[in-house]
């Protein structure tokens, strides 16, 4: 039976777990993102890297999907993934990008919009190696985004590149795959509140400054 439309209507939940202040916030967004993400893990958020990354096709098609934060420094934010698949096709055009972090749990969200860039192939090979074996050969089997004919495809890849690198610890890490950092130039951190009354802290970069303000919800 499928769900009528005035059941997902009645779907709702009312915000009471907390509130944010411009007094209560830090000066610097990343210090702010870490003190959010920290209590993330102690409140035993699930998966409190997982993060939508929204990037926008060279015919100005946006796209999201899932991945996972593998770093935070004061740069940015880290994560990895194929060169070659849609996201890396999108932000090599265009390097502008947005993130969403969602913690039910804490009933929070942040909004992250920077700038795209590499980082530097060291950085790269140092958390290839770092993944387990079968994730390296994961990104060595799979040509992400491209059509295949079905997941035997796949799996006979897999077999071929274990059987290759049998009682090898190192596996090189291919060339389309690496790290990006975003680069942030606004941040928006979203308490929900009830009645839908929610608090909306948001940074934007001037010059080499953050100016908080807060918006309407």
């Amino acid at each position: 039976m499928s769900i009528q439309h005035k059941d997902i209507a009645a779907i709702r939940q009312d915000y009471v777990l907390g509130n944010l202040s411009e007094s209560d916030v830090d000066h610097d967004p990343i210090h702010q993102f870490k003190k959010w993400f920290d209590e993330a893990i102690h409140s035993e958020v699930i998966e409190p890297n997982a993060m939508v990354l929204s990037t926008v096709s060279p015919q100005h098609l946006p796209s999201s999907r899932i991945v996972l934060l593998k770093d935070i420094s004061e740069g940015g934010l880290v994560f990895f993934t194929n060169y070659e698949s849609r996201k890396g096709e999108d932000m090599k055009d265009n390097p502008h990008a947005a993130l969403l972090f969602f913690w039910p749990e804490l009933q929070r969200q942040i909004r992250i919009e920077g700038i795209i860039e590499l980082v530097n192939e060291s950085d790269s090979d140092e958390y290839f190696q770092s993944r387990p074996k079968g994730s390296r050969i994961g990104a060595l089997a799979s040509p992400q985004s491209r059509e295949i004919p079905n997941r035997n495809f796949l799996e006979s890849r897999v077999e071929e590149l274990l059987d290759q690198y049998t009682g090898d610890e190192i596996i090189p890490r291919p060339a389309h795959w690496g790290g990006y950092i975003l680069k942030p130039i606004y941040f928006e951190f979203w308490q929900g509140r009830a009645s839908r009354l929610h608090d909306r802290i948001v940074y934007k970069k001037v010059s080499d400054s953050w100016k908080i303000t807060r918006l309407a919800p």
